[in-house]
């Protein structure tokens, strides 16, 4: 046995490992990421770990090994399931000889993602259990359970998430037992092969499989009940903390908590009904566990159930101490006079920004230059480049999901042609679901720019590599694919790549672009200003400047501010990029030699 301090996502890593893991898969997504880095950190000659393209070719690797009996890991975040949807669906009748567990990090908030999906209704909706750990200690152990019923029950194992649960930290007990798991090798056989017959018998038997489950999560200690008293709080995920913590040491609240929020416990829920006269069912997202206590009290013991339904808990955002102080305070008739931990003074607001010297600033400054004249629409993608959107760029006019800033631009195209309409998209988004948009507008011959921002990474979630990067997640060399090259095979006839930081050059070539008829191409290539080496400073003089601000209006560069009425270059954030001096009318921004 050894104490560790973790982070949850390392404690998933950790028990994966320990498990038996064999092939890891995955996307970058925040909150998600550092479980596949702590693989490739802490794995041994075994464990064979990858950053796929997408989230639906690592579901389709991990299932792949899982067919030929290899224990495997796929981890993305909740948006990335969607993309992963079609396979896992399919995945669930085909089943796995391996075990295999799918790592879904929700971010309820949300914090950095389009939407506050919750993975536990996929679970109802695929027909696959669901673990929901409340600490990284129990991540630990749940990810070695999931594998263990995985492998029992022939089908993936959701082990979902939650960003406070991700990146918290917390001292866990590693086992330090590593499972040893003799790979079978994969056996010909008709299962393999998802042919409607098949899918009719198997859908069957899911559904059967499900009451199976009920009674065996019934005997999971990570389902279980607390405290005495005829007031009941149900709870699951970090919410169950936050319970915990509001509560104290009282027992005058029954207290059930629910680690395994599908196939419901039935047999628990039962027995915590007969203890209460009411419920508060405290939980994040969704009403998952709130209506599975609803159908029990109707089939077994009526008991009234409050929660969101009710309207006595936020059906947005994610909880917290202060909030679940006061909404059980309320529930219990016992609001205490003052809490200071509920009195905290608020933080302040600080906006996300695209960092100083970032090249997509210049790259979207480029292209509203060259097109200021013109009806153009912006389309957006998923990235660091989203923060294109705010002022004073304001060069983000749409944003879906990944890869949908190309065929979002291609429809708007349809309906106004007079539109010269620009789709932004990130290298790692292009090799992501980008390629299919490209062929796409060029096989339906749509009249539109491409522009990809490659800064050599996938920034946004923490400079993970990608296809075109040259190196795996396992730190070995690898070949680049090059975007030029992939978009002349997909028929892209104008492609040029160009430096943001020569504005001359971008503004031009931006020109020339949107003037193409057809699909046309623009690469803007320099690395993310956080892996540059900085080689320069710059600073205003202010004899030169006369008060125009165009250097604030127009970039909001963060590390440029106002001082008496005159701009004045931050040092210590000013990345030493010069794009502020290229615009500036007066020349008053001059380069200075670091020394």
């Amino acid at each position: 046995m050894e104490n560790r301090l973790l982070m949850g996502n390392e404690a998933v890593a950790m028990g994966a490992l320990e498990a038996g893991v064999q092939v890891v898969t995955g996307y970058p997504g925040t909150p998600s990421t550092e479980i596949l880095e702590t693989v490739a950190r802490e794995r041994n000659e075994n464990t064979y770990v990858e950053w796929s393209v997408n989230e639906k070719v690592a579901m389709e690797v991990a299932a792949g090994a899982a067919y030929a009996g290899a224990r495997t890991l796929v981890t993305m975040k909740q948006v990335g399931l969607n993309v992963a949807a079609d396979p896992l669906m399919s995945l669930t009748y085909i089943g796995v000889k391996g075990g295999m567990v799918v790592a879904v990090a929700d971010d309820p908030g949300p914090h950095s993602s389009q939407t506050e999906q919750d993975t536990r209704a996929f679970g109802k909706f695929s027909n696959l259990p669901i673990f929901d750990p409340s600490s990284p200690q129990e991540a630990y152990l749940m990810i070695k359970k999931a594998y263990d019923l995985s492998q029992e029950m022939g089908i993936p194992v959701i082990l979902r998430l939650t960003t406070r649960i991700c990146h918290s930290c917390g001292t866990v007990a590693l086992e330090n037992n590593l499972k040893k798991n003799d790979i079978e090798g994969f056996s010909k056989d008709p299962r393999w092969v998802i042919f409607p017959k098949l899918a009719y018998k198997r859908h069957e038997w899911l559904e059967n499989l499900q009451t199976r489950l009920s009674e065996v999560f019934s005997q999971s200690p990570f389902n279980e009940i607390t405290g005495k008293g005829r007031v009941g709080i149900a709870a699951s995920g970090i919410a169950h903390q936050y319970v915990a913590d509001v509560l104290g040491d009282r027992e005058d609240v029954t207290l059930l908590k629910v680690g395994t929020p599908y196939p419901f416990p039935q047999r628990v829920a039962i027995d915590f009904l007969t203890k209460v006269d009411k419920v508060l069912v405290i939980e994040e997202l969704d009403p998952v566990i709130e209506e599975a206590l609803i159908e029990a009290s109707y089939l077994y013991k009526s008991v009234p159930i409050y929660g969101k339904k009710t309207n006595h808990l936020p059906k947005n955002g994610e909880y917290s101490y202060e909030l679940l102080s006061q909404v059980i305070g309320k529930f219990l008739d016992n609001i205490k006079e003052k809490d200071e931990r509920v009195n905290i003074p608020s933080l302040p607001v600080r906006p996300p920004t695209l960092c100083a010297g970032c090249a997509h600033r210049a790259s979207f400054y480029a292209f509203k230059e060259a097109l200021k004249k013109e009806k153009a629409v912006f389309s957006g993608d998923i990235g660091c480049y989203t923060l294109g959107n705010a002022k004073p760029l304001e060069a983000v006019h749409t944003c879906l999901c990944m890869g949908a800033g190309i065929t979002i631009a291609q429809g708007l195209q349809h309906v106004e042609p007079d539109t010269k309409n620009v789709a932004f998209i990130g290298d790692s988004t292009f090799f992501h679901t980008g390629i299919p948009g490209i062929i796409n507008a060029v096989y339906n011959n749509v009249n539109m720019t491409v522009v990809v921002l490659d800064n050599d990474t996938t920034a946004m979630t923490g400079h993970q590599p990608h296809p075109g990067i040259g190196v795996t997640a396992a730190g070995n060399a690898a070949p680049k694919v090059d975007i030029e090259a992939v978009a002349k095979a997909c028929g892209v006839q104008y492609v040029k790549k160009i430096d943001p930081y020569d504005l001359e050059a971008a503004i031009k070539g931006a020109k020339e672009a949107v003037a193409f008829e057809g699909v046309s191409m623009v690469i803007f290539e320099r690395a993310c200003v956080v892996k540059m080496r900085k080689q320069n400073d710059y600073v205003i003089n202010r004899n030169t400047c006369n008060g125009c601000k165009i250097c604030v209006n127009r970039l909001g560069c963060p590390a440029i501010y106002m001082e008496q009425d005159i701009p004045t270059i931050e040092a210590s954030q000013c990345k030493g990029c010069g794009v502020c001096s290229q615009i500036c009318k007066m020349h008053a921004i001059e380069e200075v030699a670091i020394f």
